[in-house]
């Protein structure tokens, strides 16, 4: 099992948190012996970007890469597919894993290689929460303690939504009194949405496979989570 860390500075916009993002490498080592990995790969910069940004090739999957958080954070998912694409090349795993709190970023992996027939299985992984229900995220590190204890709010939101959902409620409706009660309770949400799990589109009538997706801000911290629902 070889485990690649790397704070990718090419998934950053030019306001976005790169020099204040936590990085814990010792913490990550200890963790990653006692879990049993192999190996710790663990490159510098210069190692996966020797040339300046301008001059860098890079990996781009349209469509995808521009809805939700890539309408947020435009040229994100070029900067994950990029050094995604250049860690497989460097590791050359038969399997990799992903967790799926960042559903977004999995289908663009997931389409980067069916498309490029890269010979790598990708397997998603259950997001890891906290006990009360919170995603687990290196950016929870920014909230206060205030914070800390309203962030779950937004995975209970989630789950209204997808009950709503089960109920037959029109899913408009669900989503604006959802944005509401995260804005009434602190939350400076991005998105929340409803969408076709297979490839993030607007779900038509038939769909019954779908993902609750959203992105907020609470103080500092960029909070994303997912529910993924399937209708009878």
């Amino acid at each position: 099992v070889v485990v690649s860390i790397f704070v990718n500075p090419m998934q950053f916009g030019p306001r976005e948190d790169l020099a204040a993002y936590p990085r814990t490498p010792e913490q990550d080592r200890a963790l990653l012996e006692g879990a049993g990995a192999d190996l710790l790969f663990l490159p510098a910069v210069a190692e996966v970007y020797p040339r300046p940004p301008a001059e860098q090739t890079r990996v781009e999957v349209p469509g995808l890469s521009d809805l939700l958080c890539g309408a947020a954070r435009p040229g994100h998912f070029v900067g994950v597919a990029t050094v995604v694409c250049k860690l497989f090349n460097m590791v050359q795993p038969q399997v990799a894993l992903f967790g799926e709190k960042d559903f977004q970023q999995l289908l663009v992996i997931r389409r980067m290689v069916e498309d490029l027939a890269l010979p790598v299985a990708i397997q998603g992984v259950p997001t890891s929460r906290e006990a009360d229900g919170l995603a687990r995220s290196s950016r929870n590190g920014y909230l206060t303690l205030e914070e800390r204890a309203l962030a779950p709010r937004l995975y209970a939101t989630l789950q209204w939504v997808a009950a709503e959902l089960r109920a037959g409620v029109d899913s408009s409706e669900i989503v604006a009194a959802a944005l509401r009660q995260l804005s009434e309770a602190g939350f400076r949400p991005d998105y929340l949405e409803v969408r076709r799990a297979a490839d993030l589109a607007p779900p038509g009538p038939g769909d019954r496979d779908l993902v609750i997706l959203a992105a907020a801000w609470l103080g500092r911290a960029r909070l994303i989570d997912n529910l993924t629902l399937g209708l009878p």
